[in-house]
């Protein structure tokens, strides 16, 4: 839900396998190629005017993703090829590069049994799904009843997202949520006993593509979405979303909010306090307990992550978030949620530092303290894949932090090289023994020699792995000065840590409790 620690969202960054951007200054030209109508339509590219993150301008390609007219003034969603989707943006008509659009392909029309372009006639059995398709998501629901319904507002798609089976919120000014999660036809379906995060691409369309809330408001930061949230459809027209600090509930005006601070007696986020150091405080949240702060967290968390899904259904999953303390309470300042019972040895389901904490330190403190849970446990963990290019960034600076501080305070015994086993960096630190070799690979300090006919060895810098030993085996480089250097002043940075003594934890067996 990648992830954790980011730069300023405008940043003007690319990913992994970008192509060369378009630059140069190019001039819109009111009387460039349109479509037949004499209009910019959805799903044109062009590039558009935007400014990087070394305030340059630059022309990188984009795809208009909807259009909308205020005043009389027309506005255009655009998605920058190759970037990351929290950079899209409504511009201006000034910053499109008309000259070198690009108009969407027809699609090929299927031939007849007569030979003539034509669509296919299509069976009374397919056109029944058709129409139940089409249909369906576009029928009147009530708030009330499905407020996860959302239309693209002030836009001219008008596709509808299906509302989640079994979502009630009631309609009074801040959103609660009912704990009752009836299935569809009236019959209460089971707790999920497993549950994924992992968010299904195939069902993306222009809606979920587009940012539905402008900005919100929690305690004394206000906060820019980077992507679609599916709040309730009537609250994405509001300039400025309010929610309570505390409690994660919604409001549509600070009126409705101050009303409400006036009633909410919590302070703190609910659920048990399992570490507290400073003002630092975690608290451990059960999915089914308080399902209505789970749904809440959630909704504020897909704002901000993109790979992730949305479950209503939050039983399966455990909470813990991260707070900061002040005389007024404790504030999020971020959290991650991981299976009761992972297959798959997932330590975390999603993971995120909101963004006026990002870059000090937060996420690799969220992403120590699930390791230090996994030390209590007895397991080796890794997080849920895939991750988001942030979050990989930041989980590939933590493994190769807590690597090189196993590898650098070995000492050697006898005048001898110290040696270390993968396995045994896997039983220390809690990583799961892909990770750390994936680490080692990225760092470059781990080699693989052929010794025989169809056998190999693998050998890293300061440790070998766990293979049987042989006269012949090469020696491991030593870790380079540039490594150590690199390291240590990472380290003098990090000043955020987890203090073992500090955690009150004990782990629960959830494969022997009949209902959560």
């Amino acid at each position: 839900m990648a992830e954790v620690v980011s730069p300023v969202p405008g940043a003007g960054r690319r990913e992994p396998g970008e192509v060369g951007r378009t630059r140069g200054p190019p001039v819109a030209d009111p009387g460039a190629a349109l479509s037949p109508q004499g209009e910019i339509i959805e799903g044109c590219r062009l590039p558009v005017l935007r400014r990087n993150q070394d305030n340059e301008d630059e022309w990188p390609l984009a795809e208009i993703l909807s259009v909308k007219d205020i005043s009389g003034r027309k506005l255009f969603y655009v998605h920058y090829i190759d970037f990351n989707k929290r950079l899209d943006e409504w511009v201006t008509h000034e910053r499109l590069d008309l000259k070198k659009i690009q108009f969407p392909k027809k699609e090929a029309k299927t031939p007849t049994k007569n030979g003539l372009p034509g669509s296919r006639p299509g069976s009374p059995e397919r056109e029944v799904k058709r129409k139940v398709e089409v249909v369906s998501p576009a029928t009147p629901v009530p708030s009330e009843t499905a407020p996860a319904s959302v239309f693209p507002q002030n836009g001219s798609a008008r596709r509808a997202v299906a509302a989640q089976p079994g979502r009630k919120r009631k309609s009074n000014c801040l959103g609660t949520d009912e704990d009752s999660q009836d299935s569809s036809d009236g019959i209460p379906s089971a707790p999920r006993m497993t549950g994924s995060l992992v968010s299904d691409r195939s069902h993306d369309d222009i809606v979920t593509r587009m940012k539905n809330i402008e900005c919100i408001e929690l305690g004394r930061h206000r906060l820019k979405p980077w992507y679609f949230s599916p709040y309730p459809q009537e609250l994405t027209t509001l300039p400025v979303l309010y929610l309570c600090e505390f409690c994660l509930k919604y409001g549509r005006s600070l009126k409705c909010l101050q009303r409400h601070l006036t009633k909410c007696d919590l302070r703190h986020p609910p659920g048990n306090e399992i570490y507290r150091k400073g003002t630092i405080s975690f608290f451990e949240i059960d999915g089914r307990k308080n399902k209505s702060y789970s749904q809440n967290l959630c909704l504020l968390a897909k704002c901000f992550l993109d790979h992730k899904t949305l479950y209503y259904d939050t039983d399966p999953f455990l909470f813990y978030v991260m707070t900061e303390y002040d005389c007024k309470g404790f504030h999020i300042v971020g959290y991650f949620s991981k299976e009761k019972e992972s297959t798959e040895d997932y330590n975390v389901a999603c993971i995120l530092t909101l963004p006026p904490y990002q870059r000090r330190g937060y996420g690799k403190l969220l992403i120590e303290f699930s390791y230090e849970l996994s030390k209590v446990e007895g397991k080796t963990g890794t997080p849920e894949k895939p991750l988001s290019d942030l979050g990989l960034l930041s989980y590939r600076s933590y493994w190769s932090q807590t690597i090189l501080e196993i590898l650098m305070g070995l000492k050697s015994e006898s005048g001898e090289r110290p040696q270390i086993t993968i396995n045994e960096i896997s039983e220390i630190t809690s990583i799961k023994k892909e990770d750390v070799i994936s680490t080692l690979q990225y760092l470059n300090l781990i080699n693989y020699y052929k010794v025989g006919a169809g056998r190999g060895r693998q050998v890293c810098a300061g440790l070998q792995s766990a293979c049987p030993t042989r006269a012949d085996r090469p020696h491991p480089p030593p870790l380079s000065e540039d490594i150590v250097d690199g390291h240590e002043r990472a380290m003098l940075k990090r000043l955020l840590r987890i203090d073992s003594k500090c955690l009150h934890f004990t782990p629960k067996d959830w494969s022997k409790r009949g209902k959560w």
